[in-house]
């Protein structure tokens, strides 16, 4: 068995989270809160994390409300991926996870509240965050000092009580399953392009970048129209 999987079999959370930082990049306390509302999720719904044939078939499904640190614990844990297409991310600004099986629909929703969770951070620990990354400011030691406290709060996300999440069963409505589309080349830059994501002008077949049209990106803020002429 792969060690990650293996890892999210036995709950071991305090090793999944060193998985998560090599795929996130650094630990947080989001990060590890993405970890823990998906080993509940996945308890309460009785599901492994997905295998090749899981993966392949997008068995089951991760639907995430917030484009921050949380999904990636949620990617880690549940291996339900962008990629994959078993990850579904529904832009409404929620630090929440709903799991549910393809199979019957039926699922559970994780939700995480930040002013509940507050008094489990180390003093002086979110203002040395709203310093160094909110207002993107702070000394070499600031950003030292808050890495320090950000790693302590989140070994304190990874072992939070159930009672501390709001936790739902929920009937999720069906999501069709990923299709495959053809894809058809640019008359212009060359490139080959999902026909699904091609425009057609006198004839000639274009991608929408060199058409100048307008295409929806995932950024920080979250989904936003991209492109077009100016």
């Amino acid at each position: 068995m792969l060690t990650l999987n293996r890892l999210v079999e036995e709950r071991d959370a305090e090793g999944i989270l060193e998985y998560a930082r090599e795929f996130h990049g650094h630990v947080c306390p989001y990060l590890a809160l993405g970890i823990r509302a998906s080993l509940l999720a996945m308890e309460e719904l009785g599901v492994k994390r997905l295998d090749y044939s899981g993966s392949v078939d997008e068995s089951i499904l991760a639907i995430v409300e917030v484009n921050s640190c949380f999904t990636d614990g949620v990617q880690v844990t549940t291996g339900c991926t962008l990629g994959n297409n078993s990850l579904i991310y529904l832009d409404l600004g929620k630090t929440a996870l709903t799991l549910v099986k393809r199979s019957t629909w039926e699922g559970v929703r994780i939700y995480a509240d930040a002013e509940r969770l507050a008094r489990y951070y180390p003093p002086g620990a979110r203002e040395l965050f709203n310093k160094v990354i909110r207002e993107r400011r702070g000394t070499p030691e600031e950003r030292a000092k808050l890495r320090e406290l950000w790693e302590e709060a989140a070994h304190r996300m990874l072992h939070l009580p159930r009672e501390e999440f709001k936790v739902e069963r929920v009937k999720v409505p069906p999501i069709e399953q990923a299709p495959i589309f053809d894809s058809v080349r640019c008359s212009k830059c060359g490139e080959l392009v999902m026909e699904t994501r091609a425009v057609h002008v006198d004839g000639e077949t274009f991608c929408l970048r060199c058409a100048g049209e307008r295409y929806l990106g995932v950024v920080g803020r979250g989904i936003i129209e991209l492109g077009g002429m100016e």
